[in-house]
C-alpha cells in the first residue's frame, strides 16, 4: 500500500509539472514584479507617504520574487513561441540574460540590507533597479506595437 502511495504521489507531482506552463509563469513572475517597484514609485512620486517599514516590506518581497528566477524553468527550449515577448536574444545570450538577472537580484539585495530611511534614498535605490529592468527590457524583451 505505501508503495502504491509513493508511486501515485511521484505521478502526480510529474503530471504537475509536465502541466507547468513557463510562459504563464515567467509573466505572473514579472507581474508580481512590477506591481512591487510600481508600489515603491508611489512612494518616491509622492502618491504615498513614506513609511520605512512598507518600504522595507516591499523590498524584501521584490527579493523574493528576484529569488524564485530560474532561467531553466521559466525559459525552456521551445517557449519562445506563443503569447509572450520574450526575445529570441535569451536563447542565444543565456549569460548575459542571467548576469542581467543577477545584478537585478544583487541590487534588489543591497537594498534590503541597506534599507533608505528616507524618499531620497529610496529614489536612488529605485533608479537603480529600475535601470536593471530598463536594461533587460532593452535587450531581452520584444516591445508590443
Amino acid at each position: 500500500m505505501r508503495k502504491l502511495v509513493l508511486a501515485v504521489s511521484m505521478l502526480t507531482i510529474a503530471g504537475s509539472a509536465a502541466f507547468a506552463d513557463p510562459i504563464k509563469d515567467r509573466q505572473a513572475l514579472m507581474k508580481e514584479r512590477g506591481k512591487l517597484a510600481g508600489q515603491l514609485s508611489k512612494v518616491v512620486k509622492g502618491e504615498e507617504a513614506f513609511d520605512a517599514a512598507a518600504v522595507l516590506t516591499a523590498l524584501q518581497a521584490l527579493q523574493a520574487n528576484g529569488e524564485k528566477w530560474d532561467t531553466e524553468k521559466f525559459f525552456p527550449a521551445g517557449s519562445d513561441k506563443g503569447d509572450t515577448t520574450a526575445a529570441p536574444k535569451i536563447w542565444e545570450d543565456t549569460a548575459g540574460f542571467n548576469a542581467a538577472e543577477d545584478k537585478f537580484l544583487a541590487d534588489v539585495k543591497a537594498a534590503v540590507a541597506a534599507p533608505p530611511a528616507d524618499v531620497d534614498a529610496l529614489k536612488a535605490q529605485l533608479n537603480t533597479i529600475g535601470g536593471d529592468c530598463g536594461t533587460c527590457h532593452q535587450s531581452y524583451r520584444i516591445k508590443k506595437g
